[in-house]
This record gives C-alpha cells, structure tokens and sequence, in this order.
C-alpha cells in the first residue's frame, strides 16, 4: 500500500513488484531489512512516477494542443475529451481536464 501513494504506482504494478522481490505483501517498511529497501529503491529509480510522469502527460496534452488535434482542443476548452455526453453532466470533465492543463 505504501508504493501506491506515489503518482503512477497502482496496485497491479506494487504487486508486481513485491513479487519481483519476493516480499510479502502485507510486510512493514519497519520489519524489511536496508538491502531489501534500496533494492525496492532501484526499482523506483527506473520507473516513471510522480513529477517526471505529471511532466509527460502535461507535454503530451501540450502536443495535441499544438497539433489542433480534435482531442488537444476539447481540452484547452475544457470539455470532456473521450466521447461523453455534454448535453448535461460535464461538471467532472470539465474539472479534471482543468487539472491536466496546468502547466
């Protein structure tokens, strides 16, 4: 569960993960010994999480921004981007496609 709050871990690649390891999943950070978490250390170190994640998802919105691509201008408009309806219930596309488009 601790590798899952970072941004990009869910809970199939934290499986997967302890399993590569062969570390129990319901194991403490506490009862693990120093080489087990720098080795869990590596592995983090050669993924793509948290900012340098938030950074390709930012650039790659701004790309289809640039391009005038259909998808690039749905959210620089902020609506919904993958089909929904918009004759009502935009609210939620509207306030996650404002989130993706800082930057």
């Amino acid at each position: 569960r601790t590798l899952q709050s970072f941004y990009g871990i869910g809970s199939l690649n934290s499986s997967k993960l302890l399993a590569r390891l062969s570390i129990h999943p319901t194991a403490r950070l506490s009862s693990l010994s120093n080489q087990t978490v720098l080795d869990i250390t590596a592995e983090l170190s050669n993924m793509k999480i948290e900012n340098d994640l938030r950074r390709e998802l930012r650039e790659n919105i701004r790309r289809l921004r640039d391009m005038g691509a259909y998808r690039g201008r749905r959210h620089a408009m902020g609506m919904p981007v993958r089909g929904q309806r918009t004759r009502t219930q935009t609210a939620t596309a509207a306030r996650l496609n404002r989130i993706e488009r800082k930057g």
